[in-house]
């Protein structure tokens, strides 16, 4: 297993308590700092309806030909993408693919878990919810929610058996080309640079059209992720409204500071979602997260929070003494699941 570093930003805090019925839509966040650890336990907001159905895990998508021109499924579109199998778990395999996007030219490697109801016969002509998961730290070649460290497979599946969450379509690429922190690509398409937000928010929607039944609006599609990855999912739900409508940064910061961006002020701030969420211009949902027992990263993400400007909706959740550890962003994972399954459209039928 490949180490998971965590670039101090704000990993993923564990429980979401989203039984903060009240907490929720509310205060704002701290974007200053970025670079925190990660181990603590939340607790979240009661999960939505989630459309149940047997489960029968499996693993390489069947990509139909053509896709449906009308109604709300999309089918998918093809070629289909090979497959390999990259490990098992308790609730099917995770595959891997290496995606040269067609609009970006960038090759990076993305992993997919599909939920055991995707193969159930009962859903064979049903569209399912897809959802991004960024990983913290540089995420170059690895992502956290591919293993046990936050194992939000299981847990979804669980959840759904529950008739708490919906099943989701998981989508994990990797954000950055090289290890070195100081060379982040701040998933963005920075002058000079790999166009990484052209591959994220273009060729990896478009590899899961191209091989999975998905459905058609951004009702539902989203996106989540923790310390590096909350900032990813933000700015990417922030800068693409019309692709994602609901995206939960866990322990983030909002800040772009890759070295890469000397010299190109005005397209830094533009890529910015410290600057994005109060431009009044993205109509979207999202669920804020701080660790309680770190002071600064709690001031960080209720003063971003604070700027959201409407349409733009923003929950706060503080853990209580959360900390910026992956192990306190697993406790988290059936909240958040929770969360986006009462913000997002679950498995729909033609």
């Amino acid at each position: 297993m490949q180490p998971r570093p965590v670039r101090p930003r704000h990993l993923f805090s564990t429980a979401v308590a989203l039984a903060l019925a009240a907490a929720l839509s509310a205060c704002g966040s701290s974007d200053g700092s970025k670079k925190p650890a990660a181990d603590s336990a939340p607790k979240g907001p009661a999960a939505a309806a989630p459309s149940g159905g047997a489960a029968s895990g499996s693993a390489a998508p069947s990509a139909s030909a053509s896709p449906n021109s009308s109604g709300k499924v999309q089918l998918p579109t093809g070629p289909a993408t090979p497959l390999t199998k990259a490990r098992d778990t308790a609730a099917g395999p995770i595959m891997m693919t290496t995606l040269t996007g067609k609009k970006s030219g960038v090759t990076a490697k993305v992993w997919i878990w599909l939920p055991p109801e995707y193969n159930d016969p009962k859903y064979a002509n049903y569209g399912f919810p897809v959802l991004t998961l960024y990983a913290g730290g540089q995420s170059n070649g690895y992502n956290t929610w591919t293993d046990d460290q936050l194992p939000i497979q299981v847990e979804d599946e669980q959840l759904v058996q529950q008739g708490k969450a919906h099943p989701f379509i998981m989508v994990m690429p990797v954000q950055n080309l090289v290890s070195n922190e100081s060379q982040s690509l701040d998933c963005s398409d920075i002058p000079g640079q790999p166009k990484m937000d052209t591959w994220m928010s273009q060729d990896v929607p478009d590899f899961v059209r191209a091989n999975f039944r998905t459905i058609k609006s951004r009702d539902g599609w989203g996106l989540m992720g923790a310390s590096t990855g909350a900032f990813c999912s933000a700015k990417m739900a922030l800068q693409h409204p019309d692709q994602y409508k609901a995206a939960v940064p866990i322990d983030g910061y909002f800040d772009p500071d890759s070295s890469f961006w000397k010299g190109h002020e005005t397209e830094r701030l533009a890529n910015s979602p410290d600057v994005l969420v109060g431009q009044g211009k993205a109509d979207v949902r999202m669920l804020a997260t701080a660790g309680g027992a770190t002071p600064d990263e709690v001031k960080l993400v209720k003063a971003w929070v604070a700027k959201a400007a409407p349409p733009t909706k923003i929950d706060y959740y503080e853990q209580p003494g959360g900390k910026h550890l992956t192990s306190h962003f697993k406790k988290m994972i059936p909240d958040t699941l929770q969360w986006l399954t009462q913000n997002l459209q679950g498995p729909t039928a033609p």
